[in-house]
């Protein structure tokens, strides 16, 4: 069941859910506009290799925008941290920003229950696109759950900016894979 935007200004109010700074105007009728952060991480190797950390430079996006290149990924984030430890968040782009032809949030859309941070999109632009920092930029919706929770408490918990992948700790960790 997902939540009408009455409820998340409801729950934001009561604790439930976290999103600061929090703009009621922001509030839609099923879910909460989030705006772009000003930090952008591109990787700089041809080959990303995901047993490995991958090299990435680091830059801000001037108040003039910034166009992002088709065939190249870009990690921005939110200006929100955000998160909840009764509902599970799910992101999307702003149908009005998917028509320009950018995808915010390639494939992981769904935040874990107990994550509380400013979140990494994935940024993909079919053309070149400009952006801008604090520009609305994507949605987040809050659905409930069934059963026990267990609070995510993984390698991005707390993160600021927008962070590279991490999946080289997951082999090291034995993470799903029989051996932890």
């Amino acid at each position: 069941m997902i939540l009408t935007g009455h409820e998340i200004l409801r729950e934001v109010e009561g604790g439930r859910i976290w999103i600061a700074p929090f703009d009621a105007a922001c509030v839609q009728p099923n879910s909460y506009d989030f705006r772009l952060g000003r930090t952008l991480l591109q990787y700089t190797a041809d080959i990303l290799d995901v047993r490995r950390e991958n090299p990435c430079k680091q830059f801000e996006i001037p108040d003039e925008g910034y166009v992002l290149q088709p065939d190249h990924l870009y990690l921005g984030h939110t200006t929100e941290v955000m998160g909840s430890d009764t509902y599970v968040p799910i992101i999307r782009g702003r149908s009005s920003i998917a028509r320009l032809g950018l995808f915010v949030h390639i494939t992981a859309d769904l935040i874990d229950i107990g994550s509380r941070n400013q979140w990494t999109l994935q940024l993909h632009a079919v053309q070149p696109v400009r952006i801008y920092p604090g520009m609305l930029i994507g949605q987040v919706t809050f659905w409930c759950v069934q059963g026990k929770i267990s609070l995510y408490r993984g390698k991005y918990q707390s993160s600021m900016g927008p962070w590279p992948s991490r999946s080289y700790l997951d082999d090291a960790k034995g993470v799903c894979n029989g051996t932890k």
